[in-house]
């Protein structure tokens, strides 16, 4: 029997709510039997996987190891993904360095079948850091088939501080945020972008990007992200503005009067004002 997670409330609310029973939350649905079971098999087969190949022949192996890196669409695209973990990721030509979503380059990293003679797969602690990552993200698709908002503001706070600190430019930066649909609409929505932004040039979205972030984080540069205060402020716009469009603005409304009845709508009228 597997566990749905209880999230009675979409936008601000239903996150506070998420929030406070977060942890109690994820151990039920860790230990419900789908995921048990996957585990199980996971454990039992990688360690005899050693080529793209082995793994793609393995359908269930590789729903766990798409999952594990938020890929599961890519269940059928067996071809695509062979291609990603056969070239590795070394050469800056190789399709998993090409991709916008890097996603499909952590994917190739981490099993290594063309980066290194022996792949990853064999490792000790392999098959328990693939599983790891594989509970976060189902847990987090299970919250998604309640409110989509929700998956999204995970997915951004687990992302988004990993991308503001790594040693790269901060348009590289932006670039990476762009690159992933769900950090995309976050920000695009938390920072009040009109759905025409996708279509103008790549390098002007940057710059509005920096610009509509240092007006309202104080910073153009995405590290600033990586500071907790900034990193709420961001989902807590984004769960706001993008319950008031769903709703034509009454689930805003709806928002803040609950807010107000628990004392804590000052916070949240200060982000929008």
């Amino acid at each position: 029997m597997s566990f749905n997670p209880v999230v009675p409330f979409g936008g601000y609310v239903g996150w506070s709510f998420l929030s406070r029973t977060m942890e109690k939350q994820q151990a039920t649905f860790h230990s419900s039997a789908p995921i048990q079971r996957d585990e199980v098999y996971f454990r039992e087969k990688i360690a005899q996987i050693s080529s793209a190949e082995d793994l793609i022949s393995d359908r269930r192996l590789l729903r766990i190891a798409l999952g594990a890196f938020g890929l599961d669409a890519d269940i059928n695209s067996g071809f695509f993904i062979r291609k990603v973990l056969e070239e590795g990721t070394l050469s800056q030509d190789s399709l998993a360095n090409k991709l916008a979503d890097k996603s499909y380059l952590a994917l190739s990293k981490a099993f290594g079948f063309g980066d290194y003679t022996s792949p990853r797969t064999a490792q000790p602690d392999f098959a328990e850091t693939i599983l790891a990552q594989y509970r976060e993200r189902q847990f987090e698709i299970a919250v998604g088939d309640k409110h989509e908002s929700l998956r999204l503001v995970m997915v951004a706070k687990r992302e988004l501080p990993e991308i503001a600190t790594k040693a790269m430019s901060e348009d590289g930066k932006w670039f990476t945020m762009l690159g992933s649909a769900p950090l995309r609409s976050v920000i695009e929505t938390a920072l009040g972008l009109p759905s025409s932004f996708v279509a103008i040039d790549l390098d002007q979205q940057v710059m509005a990007l920096r610009e509509k972030a240092d007006a309202v984080f104080g910073s153009p540069d995405p590290a600033v992200f990586a500071e907790p205060a900034k990193l709420d402020k961001l989902l807590k716009l984004y769960l706001l503005r993008s319950e008031a469009a769903t709703s034509g603005g009454s689930g805003q409304s709806a928002a803040l009067q609950i807010l107000r009845s628990s004392g804590q709508s000052s916070g949240v009228l200060s982000i929008l004002l």
